[in-house]
């Protein structure tokens, strides 16, 4: 018997008008994990400073993907945009830096179909002393 997977995908408009829906919802799936409050608004500002590193080379008229993957201890997520140059985020920029201290793992890939992926995953009490 396969486990089943705890996968949420939210696909809305690649625009920042969209961004406090994608905001809300990660906050939702955290609390689900029972991430702090700490842990909670710093998923809700990756999620967002992941968008804004994508957004400027989306496709007008494209739609963005965030897909979470819920496990007992971890959340990823992958935010996804159809892009016309397949450029990756720069990972020596200040915004990179503040991602990864935020979020904990930080990827960014181009798939065959010409989406940039960044992908985010944050362990529940992996910043605790």
């Amino acid at each position: 018997m396969t486990a089943l997977r705890d996968v949420v995908t939210v696909r809305l408009p690649a625009s920042s008008a969209y961004l406090s829906v994608l905001r809300t919802a990660t906050a939702g799936l955290a609390v689900r994990l029972d991430f702090t409050i700490d842990e909670i608004e710093d998923l809700r500002i990756a999620v967002d400073e992941a968008c804004a590193m994508l957004l400027p080379q989306a496709v007008p008229g494209t739609d963005l993907t965030c897909e979470f993957e819920l496990t007992g201890e971890a959340m990823r997520i992958a935010v996804s945009v159809l892009t016309a140059d397949r450029r990756l985020p720069s990972r020596d920029t200040f915004a990179w830096t503040v991602l990864s201290s935020l979020a904990g793992e930080v990827d960014a890939t181009v798939g065959a179909d010409d989406k940039v992926t960044v992908t985010l995953q944050k362990r529940r009490g992996a910043g605790a002393p």
